[in-house]
C-alpha cells in the first residue's frame, strides 16, 4: 500500500486527487518489487560491466556475449509470496514469467535453474509446499520445452512461513539482433499479444512487497495467477518469428503491474497512450483498473511501426494467439490511459516510472556466532546423519520431475554444475547459496556464495561469464535486516570484483516474514552463474582410483549441516580465495581423467558419498574437522595415476572402492557399508514419498 507520505507527494505533484487507476499504478510501480526503493542505492555499487556485457541491468534480461555468433540473455526473478499462497501455480507462473523476460529480448529460452528454499520437510506444510512447487515448476518447464537443468535446495525453519522460489532463465540470440524494452519512436504502435486479460494477480507487485502477516486465511490477497504453458509455447514461437522480421522495435513481458507496468516503463523515454477498452478480456464487465493492473499470464507487448501492425497480427493468428493494437508511443512525456474515450489516467511518465522516493532504514549490526560445542555422538553416527540431511541427501525425487534433455542439449545434469552443448562449446550452470552461513556472517557468507558457484563451475572446467541474483530478505524496517542487506550486497560485489565477473541483473524480494508462523527468513542472496566450458563428459570414479584433497580444513562448523543437526554452533567459514577455483579449473581442463567435486554443505563426508561408490581414506588430522567442517576452497579429486596435479596443492587421502567407506583419522576409525550409505542418502526421497 502507498504510505501517507507517498500519497501526499503524488497529490502535490498532480495538484489533484489521483484516480483509482493512477493510485493502483503508483501502488504497484512504486512498490519494492518494481522500484527497489530500499536497495537501489546499494545495487549501484555492484560491478555490472565487462568486455562481454552487451546490455547490463535495467532491462527484462541482460545480454552477454558467449561467442562471435551467440549472445546469452540471462535473468533471475523470485516468485515467493505467490508460491506460498498457491505453490503449484506460483512456481509455474514464476517459470513462465522468467521465460518471457528472456523472450522479450528476442532470445530463444534454452535452460532454467530453480534454487528453492523451504522449511524442514519433516513438517507436513513444508512437504506440501515442496511437492507442489516442484510439480508446478517441472510441469510448466516440461510443457514449454525449456529444461530445468540445475537447481538448489536449502532447508531451514526460518522458511516455514516463507518459502523462496527463485528462477534463472538463459536464452540465446544473435549479438547484433537482440531487442530492448524502451520504445524507439513516437507514432509507433503498441500491440498486445497472447492470452486474454482476466482479474488474476491484481495488485501482485504490491503484494510481493509486503509480508504475509494477518493474511493466513487468504483475505485481502490478490487472486493467484494461473499459467497456461501451451499458450506460452505458442507465444515463444510467435514472438521469435516476429523478432525475426526485424520489425519489432521494442518488447516487454507483462509481469508485475501488468499492462500498466509494461507499457509505462516501455514508454518512459517518450510517453504513451493506452486504450484499455481494446484489450482482449477474459471476463465481462472489467473495470479499467482491473484491465491495466491484472497480472494474467502469457502476454507480451511489442512496439512496431503503424504499417507493420497487420503483419504482427497475421503472425499471432498463425500461432492461434489473440492480439490487439492497444496504444501508441507519443511525444508528450505523459502516460495516458483511456477507456471508451474517457481519460482514466494522465500522469507525468517520468514521475510514475522514476519519481519514487528512496527509503532509508536504520542499520544495526548483530553477532549471532556462538562458541563451538563438540557433538557427543560417535563419528560413524554423525557421518550417516550428515548424509541423511535433506541438503546432502540425493535429490533424485526432485530431479525426476524434470525433463533435462527436452531440447537435446544437456551434456551433464551435474554433480556440481550442469553443462549444455552450445555450438562447439559448453554452457555451464550453477545456482544457490547457504543462508545459515550468510546469517552468521552476511558479508563473508555472501562472498562465499558467489565463490561456491564459481567453484561448482570449476569442477567442470568452466570459466564464469556473469552473475545474476535474487536478494531475498525479511523486512528492512528491522535495523538488523537493513544491515544484513547492506552487508550482503557488499560481500557480493567484493567477490565479483575479485573474480572479474560482472553482476548483470537480478531481483530484490523483501518482507519475507510471517506473523502466522512466527518466522523471519535468514538472509538469502541467491546466486545464479553461467560460464563457458568444454562440452565433454567426465569419468565416474572407479575402483582403485586415487583420492586427493585440495585445500585445508579449518574449524568452521557454524552454519554447517553438522550444526543444523546437532546445534554444535561455532565459527562460520571465512571468505574464500577465488584463486583456489581458478587452479582447479585449469587442472580439470588439463586432465581429462579426473573426477572433481568441491566441498560445501556436509563437508568432506558429503563429498565422499557424492563422488564415490565407496572409499578407504585416512583423513589425517581431527576426523571431526576434516569430515564435517565446511571451509570453502576445498576439492575432492579422483585420479588414475600419481602424476603431479598441475600445481594444485593437494594431499592423497586414499583410494576409491566399491563396498562402502572405511575412514580413519587421528585416534579414530569406522566403517559404513554401501547399503547404509544408500539408505541415508535416500532420506529426502523417503520423506517425500511418505
Amino acid at each position: 500500500m502507498l504510505s501517507a507520505a507517498d500519497l501526499d507527494q503524488i497529490r502535490q505533484k498532480l495538484q489533484r486527487e489521483p484516480t483509482d487507476v493512477e493510485i493502483a499504478a503508483f501502488e504497484n510501480l512504486w512498490s519494492e518489487h518494481c522500484s527497489y526503493r530500499s536497495t537501489r542505492r546499494l545495487l549501484k555499487t555492484l560491478p555490472t560491466t565487462g568486455e562481454n556485457v552487451l546490455l547490463g541491468p535495467g532491462d527484462d534480461a541482460a545480454i552477454v556475449r558467449f561467442s562471435d555468433n551467440i549472445a546469452l540473455a540471462v535473468g533471475m526473478e523470485s516468485h515467493n509470496h505467490p508460491s506460498y499462497v498457491d505453490p503449484y501455480n506460483g512456481a509455474a507462473t514464476g517459470i513462465g514469467g522468467m521465460v518471457r523476460d528472456v523472450l522479450s529480448m528476442g532470445a530463444r529460452p534454452i535452460a532454467l535453474m530453480d534454487p528453492l528454499y523451504f522449511g524442514p520437510p519433516d513438517k507436513e506444510k513444508n512437504r506440501y509446499l515442496l511437492e507442489h512447487v516442484v510439480a508446478g515448476a517441472a510441469d510448466y518447464g516440461n510443457c514449454i520445452g525449456v529444461p530445468v537443468v540445475r537447481g538448489d535446495l536449502a532447508f531451514d525453519s526460518s522458511f516455514d512461513g516463507n518459502p523462496l522460489v527463485n528462477v534463472v532463465c538463459v536464452g540465446i540470440v544473435s549479438p547484433d539482433r537482440f531487442i530492448t524494452a524502451r520504445v524507439k519512436q513516437p507514432g509507433n504502435h503498441l500491440v498486445l499479444i497472447g492470452a486474454a486479460t482476466g482479474r488474476d494477480g491484481l495488485g501482485g507487485a504490491s503484494f510481493a512487497s509486503r509480508d504475509l502477516a494477518g493474511d493466513s486465511g487468504g483475505h485481502d490477497l490478490p487472486s493467484a495467477q494461473v499459467g497456461d504453458p501451451y499458450i506460452e509455447k505458442r507465444l515463444i514461437e510467435a514472438i521469435l518469428e516476429m523478432a525475426g522480421t526485424g520489425k519489432v522495435r521494442s518488447c516487454r513481458d507483462l509481469g508485475a503491474a501488468g499492462l500498466a507496468g509494461a507499457s509505462s516503463e516501455m514508454c518512459s523515454t517518450y510517453g504513451g497512450l493506452i486504450h484499455a477498452d481494446r484489450v482482449h478480456q477474459r471476463e465481462p464487465g472489467m473495470r479499467p483498473v482491473e484491465i491495466m493492473l491484472a497480472e494474467s499470464q502469457e502476454r507480451m507487448l511489442i512496439e512496431v511501426a503503424p504499417g507493420d501492425v497487420p503483419l504482427m497480427g497475421e503472425i499471432a493468428a498463425k500461432h492461434d494467439l489473440m492480439w490487439a493494437d492497444v496504444g501508441e508511443v507519443i511525444a508528450k512525456p505523459r502516460y495516458i490511459v483511456r477507456f471508451h474515450g474517457r481519460t482514466v489516467c494522465d500522469l507525468p511518465v517520468d514521475f510514475l516510472c522514476g519519481g519514487v522516493p528512496e527509503c532509508t532504514w536504520a542499520k544495526r549490526p548483530y553477532d549471532a556466532i556462538q562458541p563451538f560445542v563438540p557433538p557427543k555422538a560417535p563419528l560413524r553416527e554423525l557421518f550417516l546423519s550428515v548424509l541423511s540431511h535433506p541438503e546432502v541427501a540425493s535429490r533424485a525425487w526432485v530431479a525426476g520431475h524434470y525433463e533435462h534433455d527436452v531440447q537435446m542439449g544437456t551434456v551433464v545434469p551435474g554433480r556440481d554444475a550442469a553443462v549444455l552443448r552450445l555450438g562447439d562449446e559448453g554452457l555451464a550452470f550453477s545456482c544457490g547459496c547457504n543462508p545459515r552461513h550468510i546469517y552468521l556472517s552476511p558479508s563473508d557468507g555472501t562472498a562465499n556464495a558467489v565463490y561456491e558457484n564459481a567453484a561448482n563451475l570449476a569442477c567442470v572446467g568452466a570459466e564464469p561469464l556473469c552473475i545474476v541474483n535474487c536478494l531475498n530478505f525479511a523486512s528492512p524496517v528491522h535495523p538488523e535486516i537493513s544491515w544484513q542487506i547492506a552487508e550482503c550486497v557488499k560481500g557480493m560485489g567484493d567477490m565479483a570484483r575479485m573474480m572479474g565477473t560482472p553482476i548483470v541483473g537480478g531481483n530484490v524480494s523483501l518482507y519475507n516474514e510471517s506473523d502466522e508462523m512466527g518466522t523471519r527468513i535468514k538472509p538469502t542472496p541467491s546466486i545464479g552463474m553461467v560460464g563457458r566450458a568444454r562440452p565433454r563428459r567426465w569419468p565416474a570414479p572407479g575402483e582403485g582410483m586415487f583420492l586427493a584433497l585440495a585445500g585445508t580444513a579449518g574449524d568452521h562448523f557454524g552454519g554447517s549441516v553438522l550444526d543444523a543437526l546437532t546445534g554444535c554452533c561455532g565459527s562460520p567459514p571465512p571468505r574464500a580465495d577465488p584463486d583456489h577455483a581458478v587452479r582447479i579449473r585449469n587442472l580439470v581442463n588439463a586432465r581429462a581423467d579426473l573426477a572433481v567435486t568441491d566441498l560445501s554443505q556436509g563437508g568432506l563426508a558429503a563429498a565422499l558419498a557424492t563422488l564415490c561408490p565407496g572409499a578407504r581414506v585416512d583423513v589425517g588430522g581431527s576426523p571431526l574437522r576434516e569430515l564435517f567442517s565446511e571451509t570453502y576452497g576445498r576439492f575432492l579429486i579422483a585420479y588414475h595415476d600419481e602424476k603431479d596435479l598441475s600445481g594444485v596443492p593437494f594431499r592423497k587421502i586414499g583410494k576409491v572402492t566399491t563396498g562402502g567407506f572405511d575412514i580413519s583419522g587421528e585416534g579414530c576409525r569406522f566403517s559404513v557399508d554401501r547399503d547404509e550409505v544408500e539408505f541415508a542418502c535416500s532420506s529426502l526421497t523417503r520423506i517425500m514419498r511418505g
